[in-house]
């Protein structure tokens, strides 16, 4: 008489399957994800404030935060169109340095020397009047 290995049943390659598969998504999903987009690179040490422009004339959120005193801002467009990024402070006047990326994947930098206050951060562009954000300075 010749047995036959388990192994080699039908149900115990649908589970050997469906092991495979279930490792194989445990896998993917615990791996880093890599993008195309701007948004994934690694922001410098240095910087204390991140804003991104992306798609639909929008800033990737619409508030943002900041600790008082010299402040590296480092902008980021995540769209296909210009952007320019001003920094309105809590008197209404904008702070020189704007900011400008002119392309997607376009990156720019400036210091802004910031007291405590609620400021208004604006893209100046013709037609980006939603573009707008508060940064709390604390």
């Amino acid at each position: 008489m010749t047995f036959r290995p388990l192994t080699h049943t039908p149900r115990a390659v649908v589970a050997r399957t469906l092991v495979a598969g279930l490792a194989a998504l445990a896998f993917t999903a615990c791996s880093s994800s890599s993008s195309s987009n701007a948004t994934t690179a690694t922001v410098p040490a240095d910087i204390g404030l991140h804003v991104i422009a992306g798609p639909g004339i929008r800033f990737d959120t619409g508030s943002y935060t900041a600790t008082a005193g010299e402040v590296k801002v480092l902008y980021t467009n995540n769209d296909s169109q210009r952007h320019t990024l001003a920094i309105i402070d809590p008197a209404g006047k904008s702070l020189p340095g704007e900011l400008e990326v002119a392309k997607s994947g376009a990156t720019d930098t400036g210091s802004y020397t910031l007291t405590p206050g609620t400021y208004k951060i604006i893209c100046t562009v013709p037609g980006h009047t939603n573009m707008k954000a508060t940064l709390t300075v604390s």
